[in-house]
C-alpha cells in the first residue's frame, strides 16, 4: 500500500494481530487516555528496535491478551497519518494460538462475528482491515 505520510514525520511501526477463530474476531477497546482512546482495535503494539514483526506480535499478544501465537500469516500493511501521529500497521492473521484471549491491561475485550464488526467504532486506519475481513466471508 502506498504511503501518504509526510516523510519528515516520525512513524510508529505497529504489529497488529487479527485473532480469528472460525468466523469470530477478538477485539479490544482502547483505554480512554490513549491515542484514539475509547475506540475498538485489533490487539498488538509497537515493534521494538531489533525485533521482527513476528517477534513483536508474539510478545505483544502475550502481554496484552495472554495468548501464545504458534504461527501467523501476513494479512496487509497500512500507512496512516492521523495528523498528530503517523502509523505503519503490519497486520497479521492469527488463527493458530493457544490460550483464551483476555484483556490483561484492564481493557475490555470480546469475540465478535466478522459480519458484526461494523457495529463497533474503530480508528480510521482500521477501516481497510474491516473491509478485507468482510470480503473473507462473502
Amino acid at each position: 500500500m502506498e504511503s501518504t505520510i509526510n516523510p519528515d514525520k516520525k512513524v510508529v511501526h505497529v504489529a497488529v494481530g487479527i485473532i480469528k477463530r472460525e468466523q469470530d474476531i477478538f477485539i479490544c477497546k482502547r483505554p480512554d487516555d490513549k491515542h484514539q482512546g475509547g475506540k475498538w482495535e485489533f490487539p498488538g503494539g509497537k515493534v521494538e528496535k531489533g525485533e521482527t514483526v513476528t517477534q513483536a506480535l508474539q510478545r505483544e499478544l502475550i502481554e496484552e491478551v495472554d495468548i501464545n501465537v504458534q504461527s501467523s500469516s501476513p494479512f496487509m500493511e497500512i500507512h496512516h497519518d492521523y495528523g498528530d501521529k503517523a502509523v505503519h500497521l503490519d497486520i497479521h492473521l492469527v488463527e493458530d494460538f493457544s490460550g483464551e484471549p483476555i484483556g490483561l491491561e484492564g481493557q475490555q475485550g470480546q469475540w465478535v462475528a466478522i459480519d458484526k464488526l461494523d457495529n463497533f467504532q474503530f480508528p480510521a486506519a482500521n477501516v481497510p482491515i474491516l473491509a478485507k475481513l468482510i470480503e473473507l466471508i462473502k
